[in-house]
């Protein structure tokens, strides 16, 4: 009688251990580099409204300049989060839930304030520059939130056939 004896080896490889805490790789995913152009496009807007004297209609840039400096501060957490892997450490959150709400509002805040501030700059060249680079942040907004749409509250695919 003979016996026939099968050996299975399994071969694992450890990561270096600042690997395993930064994700770099996201920055050349297409979120990754939607949050980037958003975040310079904002920080590009909100410079140019900022560092101009002489505002023809100071509440309308002040308003431009919180809604732009509050989602700028809310992307740069956003892309942090994904950076250093932050969104396992808190499952009680629904962060793909909490991004697409994130986009919605702030795509409509930064329409309405770079529409305002384009009717309000009057011919000065750094509020017509800021009020384009908020007009480019929404689009890439927009972009974003209709990609997070498929991950959050699109169809879910099932493994089972019906």
């Amino acid at each position: 009688m003979s016996q026939t004896v099968i050996t299975t080896t399994t071969l694992t490889t450890s990561r270096k251990s600042c690997d395993g805490v930064l994700n770099m790789g996201y920055t050349r995913t297409i979120p990754g580099l939607l949050k980037i152009g958003q975040i310079l496009a904002l920080l590009v807007a909100f410079l140019c409204v900022h560092c101009v004297r002489g505002w023809p209609s100071w509440a309308t840039f002040q308003f431009f300049e919180v809604v732009v400096l509050w989602f700028l501060i809310a992307l740069l957490i956003f892309l942090l989060m994904h950076l250093f892997r932050l969104q396992a450490k808190m499952p009680c959150i629904n962060w793909p839930l909490t991004e697409y709400f994130h986009y919605s509002v702030g795509t409509i805040l930064i329409f309405i304030a770079s529409i305002v501030a384009a009717v309000k700059s009057q011919g000065v060249s750094a509020l017509v520059a800021g009020s384009v680079f908020g007009f480019l942040a929404t689009f890439l907004m927009a972009v974003n939130l209709w990609t997070s749409y498929s991950l959050s509250c699109g169809p879910h695919q099932t493994g089972a056939a019906v």
